[in-house]
């Protein structure tokens, strides 16, 4: 490493930098860290007053912790109370004076490299343990100290802001899912058609029920025993039925022939919407409705899936997108039924669901500018994914910027870090 450094810099093991203190903690009710208290995203930590463990340890201001148990996870964190007691799952690090505040736990707490020297010196399969020699048998690069606390101030900075970029992102999953009810919502109220009614006319809007214009079949009760793990007839069950298209992939069981050919009456056809009738009480995690885009006839409905078939009056597409809505969903639970931790709806949350039905050119009109909106979401969401990747690649690439000397400018008249070790061990011996 020590070849590769920018001038004035050097390079010294963690076990040079930090001794290891092993203070006792106080038994009792206190202000209290252990593992569990560390978010491993930010390397953040809450204190919460609970009774400490013996053998617990003192932990101090700019002291880094990092654990012991399960390291690869990276439950390391720098200490901002004066005093506090702390798990001995964790190692504690205590900096001789060779390196700036927080500068250890910048170069530790997001370091793949660091995190896999943890991992490969493991012992144990459920809960892999390292030990304090192997968290300070580590190299890293010192800058003048100087320097350590312009790219500590610098890092502090730009992290601050890459947080701040991943908390505005992390509430865009809401806003989408957001724009996509009120797409829905105007779409079936016909706000969203104004516009084309203006300039085309039309009957208006019928109100109406479900089982009126369209056909409801519940599934029927495929005995486990007979499922397949491969072959032509494949059986939909209720986590295969997600919000607009099925979920083919999830969990796929499959029904010979011959109990294909007795159960024809439940089979699933283009067209034909699927809904999921079970799931857990409260948490309306169900109540789905999938449309059927191709089937050669090969798709059959399980118990607790139902199969909705539209009539001449409502496209499928419309329908389904009603289905999709606050109204119809508030309509859906409000007959919810079953124990603690199941629920249930049966046959009259979806046929007698009550629906506002536009004619059918209002209702083609509508399919196509929702589908064109509900595209459009897509397209946010694939930018969102690939936005949120590039935000969370930026602390490493900070970081390894920051320990390359490429972060901020290096003054000539630092001193070098390696006058500044060597002061340090001659101290020490």
């Amino acid at each position: 490493m020590s070849d590769e450094l920018p001038k004035g810099w050097a390079a010294a093991r963690i076990s040079e930098l930090c001794d290891i203190p092993k203070e006792k903690g106080r038994e009792g009710v206190v202000s209290y860290l252990e593992i569990g208290n560390v978010d491993i995203v930010s390397k953040n930590y809450t204190l919460t007053d609970k009774p400490s463990v013996k053998g617990c340890r003192v932990a101090k201001k700019n002291d880094v912790l990092v654990s012991k148990v399960r390291p690869t996870r990276g439950a390391i964190v720098w200490i901002r109370e004066n005093e506090l007691e702390v798990s001995s799952a964790f190692t504690v690090l205590r900096n001789k004076g060779a390196l700036a505040e927080k500068c250890l736990w910048q170069f530790l707490a997001w370091n793949r490299a660091y995190l896999n020297h943890l991992g490969e010196n493991c012992t144990g399969t459920m809960y892999p343990t390292t030990s304090d020699e192997v968290i300070t048998d580590f190299e890293m690069p010192i800058a003048p100290l100087a320097e350590q606390r312009r790219i500590v101030a610098k890092l502090e900075k730009l992290l601050d802001q890459v947080d701040a970029c991943q908390q505005r992102l992390e509430k865009m999953p809401t806003l989408l899912k957001r724009f996509r009810q009120s797409v829905l919502a105007a779409a079936c109220s016909g706000r969203l058609t104004t516009d084309w009614r203006e300039k085309n006319g039309g009957d208006g809007y019928e109100s109406t029920t479900v089982e009126a214009v369209a056909e409801y079949v519940g599934g029927f009760a495929y005995k486990s025993p007979t499922f397949i793990e491969s072959g032509k007839h494949q059986v939909i069950r209720i986590g295969n039925v997600r919000p607009l298209a099925l979920k083919l992939d999830a969990s796929p069981v499959f029904i010979p022939d011959d109990i294909a050919e007795q159960t024809q009456r439940f089979k699933l056809l283009p067209g034909d919407i699927a809904i999921s009738m079970t799931g857990t009480k409260y948490k309306r995690d169900y109540g789905f409705a999938s449309l059927v885009t191709q089937s050669d006839g090969s798709l059959f409905l399980n118990q607790r899936v139902a199969r909705v078939r539209c009539g001449k009056a409502v496209l499928p597409k419309f329908l389904l997108f009603w289905f999709q809505t606050d109204l119809f969903r508030e309509f859906f639970f409000s007959g919810e039924t079953g124990n603690v931790n199941q629920g249930n709806v049966g046959a009259g949350g979806i046929h007698r669901a009550p629906i506002e039905l536009p004619p059918l050119a209002e209702q083609q009109e509508i399919v196509r500018r929702v589908e064109g909106l509900l595209a459009l979401a897509d397209q946010l969401d694939l930018r969102l994914a690939q936005a949120r990747g590039q935000v969370t690649n930026l602390t490493p690439s900070l970081l390894a910027r920051a320990f390359a000397g490429k972060l901020v400018p290096q003054n000539p008249t630092d001193e070098p870090a390696e006058e500044l070790l060597e002061r340090i061990r001659k101290a020490i011996c």
